[in-house]
């Protein structure tokens, strides 16, 4: 068959649209669509920093609209997703679970793996006693044990109970049950999901243990799955997998039909599709993907996780600085990308002072060399306000932007967008 190719902006049209960002939500937010949208990404990255709304919060946002932030965890405690150590902590669809369990305990090579792996060599004495406790007292938090050395406060401050919580929870003897403001409620693996963990106990008696290739294949095409148009060399990144792959790698799966293979213009390396995603790629071929969705995204949302992606699908340079030292930050703490119909058009440095109602940009630079349009100047001005009353803070403060002479036109149709409705 001949091969596809694609320009950029069809590309781009193409791993929006995959990962739900091409146009915005047709409805109002429900909690199936949370989880649908879940499972389109296959991953939902956790981090803690809460300047603005924590990550996963703010990635389901830019996709689905207002919603209630409790639905999240509403949807882990009712078993739909679980956690799971994958790109990084994230949440995953409950579908997925021995899939994840498989790989972290036959080839996931990570950090918090590796640690996990020292603390059961070291301390096994103390994770049994641990797991003895939680098997007769029920679920705990780390919060139920007492610090005794008056320590704390980073990761690497953790109480002895916490770190064996979580190399427990990493191998799989533990699993999230719920959260609680946030933090984690731990539970015996078997009773958090008992049905998948009876399969999985019974394939291991019948002497069928994970299958490493297997799960390795899988994680492959989901990857290049959610991505909707990948190079080989971006695929590992999403789920962490190793080593990096080559287009060597991907070409078996592309002979038996498991991949397509596509081209995109400007591109130096081949490029893939998954089957699933056959419609879209024919659409965006056809130039009938159309990017509407002006959106604030996460600095953890998939689309900005690989940074030579980002840089090679958006012209987009973007780094995380919130863990760089504050005088070698270029942009600020907590920066977030800038999605404009199809584009990565900017960033900026935001916080939300919840006591006063106030969502402060601190600082927004557009791209450099780029001026933006009346139209994108109002869509970035919406899209501002509505994170900013989702976030409960509707009073939209812009301190700076860079140029400088965008923040009047800014203000001007932030205030258009912030006005309250005129009653009929």
């Amino acid at each position: 068959m001949p091969l596809t190719t694609l320009s950029l902006p069809q590309a781009r049209a193409l791993h929006l649209a995959a990962q739900g960002l091409l146009t915005p939500p047709a409805k109002a937010a429900t909690p199936l669509a949370l989880r649908k949208c879940i499972a389109q990404m296959q991953l939902l990255q956790i981090d803690t920093v809460h300047v603005v709304s924590r990550s996963p919060y703010l990635v389901l946002f830019s996709r689905l609209g207002h919603y209630p932030r409790h639905w999240l965890e509403e949807t882990l405690a009712q078993g739909h997703i679980f956690e799971t150590w994958a790109h990084e902590a994230c949440f995953a669809p409950a579908a997925d679970l021995l899939a994840h369990r498989g790989y972290n305990q036959a080839s996931r090579r990570h950090w918090g793996l590796a640690n996990a792996q020292r603390m059961h060599q070291q301390q096994r004495v103390h994770l049994d006693k641990l797991l003895a406790h939680i098997e007769t007292t029920g679920p705990v938090k780390s919060s139920d044990f007492e610090r005794k050395d008056g320590g704390g406060g980073a990761w690497w401050g953790w109480k002895d109970e916490k770190r064996w919580l979580e190399a427990l929870f990493a191998t799989g003897e533990l699993m999230v049950a719920r959260r609680e403001n946030f933090h984690r409620v731990y539970d015996l693996s078997h009773r958090v999901a008992p049905a998948a963990l009876a399969a999985e106990a019974a394939a291991l008696e019948a002497g069928k243990p994970h299958d490493a290739e297997a799960l390795h294949r899988q994680l492959i095409l989901q990857s290049v799955a959610a991505l909707g148009v990948t190079q080989a060399r971006w695929v590992n990144d999403y789920f962490r997998i190793k080593p990096r792959l080559k287009d060597a790698d991907l070409e078996a799966l592309v002979d038996e039909g498991a991949l397509l293979r596509v081209a995109v213009d400007g591109w130096d390396a081949q490029a893939y599709v998954h089957p699933q995603n056959k419609a879209l790629l024919k659409k965006a071929a056809a130039d009938t993907l159309q990017a509407s969705h002006t959106t604030l995204l996460s600095p953890f949302d998939p689309v900005v996780w690989d940074r030579e992606r980002g840089s090679t699908v958006f012209d987009f340079d973007y780094r995380l600085e919130c863990y760089t030292p504050e005088p070698k930050r270029v942009y600020g703490y907590f920066v977030l990308p800038i999605l404009c119909r199809g584009e990565l058009i900017g960033r900026l440095d935001a916080k939300a002072h919840r006591a006063e109602g106030v969502f402060e940009v601190k600082a927004l630079h557009t791209q450099p060399g780029a001026k933006w349009t009346a139209a994108q100047t109002d869509a970035v001005a919406e899209a501002i306000v509505q994170c900013a009353v989702w976030h409960g803070t509707p009073s939209v403060r812009i301190s700076q932007t860079r140029p400088a002479g965008l923040r009047g036109a800014l203000n001007r149709a932030v205030k258009v967008h912030s006005a309250p409705a005129t009653p009929a």
